[in-house]
Parts: C-alpha cells; structure tokens; sequence
C-alpha cells in the first residue's frame, strides 16, 4: 500500500496520517523514499512522524499554514517520540476541535490524509468503526480530514486498507463487500476519494455508481472479484 501511495506524494506536502499500524508502514515507506521537505498537520502524531523526522523528510518548510511548525493534537508513541516532542518549538499541540476542524485543515495546501478502514462498499461508503454491528472503534478525525484535504488546492485524501482479512478460525474475507449489513458508515459515499488496497488506487471523485463498482472490484484480491460482480448485478448497479 505504501508503494502506491509514494507517487501521490509530492515535495513540500503536508501529511495527516491515522491511527494504527498503517500510519507507521507509511511513513517508514517514505522515510526511504525520494520525497523531502514534507509538513505535519495531524490528530495524533505517531512515531511515523519521528521517522520522517530522523530520515530528513518532515522539515514543515513549505506549509502554508503554521510554516516551520508541526502540528498535532495527541502524541502518542515510543520513549524516543516523547522526548523529540518534549518541550520542541517545531511542534505545536492545539486542541482537538482546532486541529481537526476541516476550515483549519483547507488552510494547508498541499493537503494528504491517509486513514485506514475496516470495509468499503461496492457504492463507496467507507466503515471505519464495527464488524457489522459490534462497534470497535470510534470516528475519530478521519472525514475531517476528507473534507479538509477536498477543500484545498493540491490536496488528495486517501484510505487505505488490505483488500482481505483472515478472521480467528481462518476464514478469509474481503474488505470490499457488495453492500453493508448494518456496519456504521464512516465517510459517505460523496465524500470516497482514493481507495487504496495492494492492488492498486483507484479515485472515485465524480464517478457514477457503476464505475465505481467497477473501479473498486478492480482493486479487491482477485479471489473475490467474480462473486462481487454478480453482487453488483444482483444490486442492478450495472
């Protein structure tokens, strides 16, 4: 996923990076990677941040907004993130409903939110929070930051997630489902963007709901692609 996702990143970008293993997958991928001279404007600053930092890349040098500063409303990591954190006048921590507020976030161009996700339907909504109707998780900033990095010139707005996962007795299922049975939806489907598995990214922005059925089966496993085509034709989206 993070391969994909370093050619959508560009010089002088600001990164917003969600909660969980992903974020720090991501950022290890471009602390490696060509891409410099990017910015933090984020809910939770993680140790990806800190590996950035320790590669050279986040240098906050051409945000446009809070230039020089780093900012976060929650740090939370390793020993080695607390003491970079710990009293540095290149991170700033403001609180939640401003840093997550999406007119704070549309100040920054160049905007890039990366969240993770549970499950996307075949219509493009987007489940961030429950196994079907086991709540696991809360909403979080994640379409804050849709909303705030659609709203910004240059900025782009991902979810990523594995196209399947492997339940306790090791049944494999697909996170891109014909159509939810009770789980929450996150992000509706006007505001899906890029969706992105290992399989690809496909963006979905102005898409009629066929094309992006289409699109998304392209990027599920390949295992499941035939049966969520006669889903869809069963749902009559094609």
């Amino acid at each position: 996923i993070a391969n994909i996702l370093v050619p959508f990143i560009e010089d002088g970008a600001t990164l917003q990076l969600g909660i969980g293993s992903m974020p720090n997958v991501v950022g290890g991928i471009l602390a490696q990677s060509d891409v410099k001279d990017l910015g933090m404007h984020t809910e939770l600053c993680g140790d990806a941040y800190y590996e950035l930092f320790k590669a050279g890349k986040l240098t906050n040098r051409y945000k446009t907004f809070r230039p020089g500063k780093g900012v976060t409303g929650i740090v939370f990591g390793s020993r080695e993130l607390y003491d970079w954190v710990d009293c540095n006048p290149g991170v700033v921590i403001e609180p939640l409903e401003y840093v997550n507020a999406a007119e704070t976030i549309a100040r920054q161009y160049n905007m890039i939110s990366i969240n993770n996700c549970i499950s996307v339907d075949l219509y493009g909504q987007v489940n961030a929070e429950s196994s079907g109707l086991r709540r696991i998780s809360g909403t979080g900033g994640q379409l804050d930051y849709l909303t705030g990095a659609a709203m910004e010139h240059g900025g782009k707005a991902f979810i990523c997630m594995t196209s399947t996962f492997t339940d306790e007795k090791g049944t494999v299922s697909s996170r891109i489902v014909p159509h939810f049975n009770g789980e929450i939806v996150t992000n509706p489907r006007s505001q899906s963007y890029y969706i992105v598995t290992e399989y690809g990214a496909v963006n979905l922005t102005g898409r009629t709901t066929w094309e992006r059925a289409e699109l998304l089966v392209s990027i599920a496993h390949p295992d499941f692609r035939d049966g969520l085509i006669r889903e869809a034709e069963k749902q009559k989206i094609w």
